[in-house]
């Protein structure tokens, strides 16, 4: 086993932690831009975390629509 797959077999065990970094980062930028572009960095923290998904193998489709989003 590699380390690439060693990698990948540690952050499809933490998704939930996944998600809450990328939640984080996007409302770092939110208040950094005062909320100007909200949308657009709702849209792109939500398709950060489906791509984390099907990259991972997990069903983490329905991330985006977590309360609060």
């Amino acid at each position: 086993m590699g380390i690439f797959d060693k990698a990948k077999d540690l952050a499809g065990e933490n998704t939930d932690k996944i998600n809450d970094a990328v939640d984080q980062g996007a409302d770092a930028i939110d208040e950094k831009t005062g909320g100007k572009y909200g949308d657009q960095i709702d849209q792109g923290s939500d398709f950060a975390k489906d791509k984390a998904g099907e990259f991972l193998g997990s069903d983490n489709q329905d991330a985006g629509q977590q309360e609060g989003q």
